[in-house]
C-alpha cells in the first residue's frame, strides 16, 4: 500500500482520486465476475482497494496501526452470499465512495478552505461509483446522435422509424443543457457525455452509449430503425 510520493496539490490529489475510482469502477463492472469470485465468504476480512496506478485488489487490511491511509470497508466478503448480487455490489460501491472521499481529504489535510472547496468540486463533477454501478443518474435531455447539430437537442428514433426530438437552442442557455448532458453516462463504460463524441440511445432500455463502445458509427446509425443495445439484444433473444 506504499505510495511513491504523497500527492500534495489539488490537482495531484484529484489525479490520485480518479485513478483509484477508475480501478474500483472496473472491479465492479468490467471485472465484476473476477471480483465476485475473490470475495469468498470463507476467507478472512477482505477489503477492496483501488490503487493510484488504476489497478484494484481484494486483500486483507493493512497491518499497520494506525494505517498509512484510511482503510476501505472491512469484511465485504462476509455479506456476499447473504444478499442479492446487485444489492451487494451496490453496498460495496457505497462503501467505496466513502473510502475514496476519505483518502482524498486525508491527503488534502493541509489544503486551505478554497483548495478543499475546489477539490470537492472536481470530485463532485464525476458520477459516484454507486451511480455508475446502479445507473442511478437521471437522464433527462439525452445527447443527440449527431453531436455537431446546431440545435444541440436530443434525437431518437421511435419503433416506427420516426424521429423524436427535444431541441434546445442557443438562446435557451448552453450552460443548463451542458449540466444536464453531463449527467448522462455511457451504459457500457460508465463515462460521461461529451459533445465531441458520437452517442446512440437504446430504444428498449433507453440507456445511452458511446458509439465506439457498441461499435456503431454515425453512418451505420442512419440505417437503424430501432436500436437495441447488446444487453437488450441478448435478453430479447432468449425464449
Amino acid at each position: 500500500m506504499q505510495m511513491a510520493s504523497t500527492p500534495r496539490t489539488v490537482e495531484e490529489i484529484f489525479k490520485d482520486y480518479t485513478a483509484r475510482r477508475t480501478a474500483i469502477v472496473r472491479a465492479l463492472s468490467q471485472d465484476v465476475d473476477e471480483f465476485y469470485g475473490l470475495c469468498d465468504p470463507d476467507k478472512e476480512n477482505l477489503c477492496l482497494y483501488g490503487h493510484p496506478n488504476e489497478t484494484w485488489e481484494v486483500t486483507l487490511p493493512a497491518e499497520e496501526v494506525p494505517p498509512e491511509l484510511p482503510e476501505p470497508a472491512l469484511g465485504i466478503n462476509f455479506a456476499r452470499d447473504g444478499m442479492n448480487r446487485r444489492d451487494w455490489l451496490s453496498l460495496v460501491a457505497v462503501h467505496s465512495d466513502s473510502w475514496l472521499l476519505s483518502v482524498a481529504f486525508y491527503l488534502g489535510a493541509r489544503l486551505n478552505r478554497n483548495e478543499r472547496k475546489r477539490l470537492f468540486g472536481l470530485i463532485n463533477d464525476l458520477p459516484t461509483v454507486f451511480e455508475v454501478v446502479t445507473e442511478r443518474k437521471p437522464v433527462k435531455d439525452k445527447p443527440t446522435a449527431d453531436s455537431g447539430s446546431k440545435s444541440r437537442g436530443s434525437t431518437k428514433r421511435s419503433s416506427d422509424g420516426q424521429v423524436k426530438s427535444n431541441p434546445k437552442f442557443a438562446d435557451e442557455g448552453y450552460e443548463e443543457e451542458d449540466d444536464e448532458h453531463s449527467e448522462t453516462l455511457c451504459g457500457s463504460c460508465g463515462g460521461n457525455y461529451n459533445a465531441d463524441e458520437f452517442w446512440i440511445g437504446c430504444d428498449i432500455c433507453e440507456r445511452w452509449f458511446h458509439g465506439k463502445c457498441v461499435k456503431i458509427t454515425p453512418a451505420k446509425a442512419e440505417s437503424i430503425k430501432q436500436y437495441k443495445c447488446p444487453s437488450c439484444s441478448l435478453r430479447r433473444g432468449r425464449p
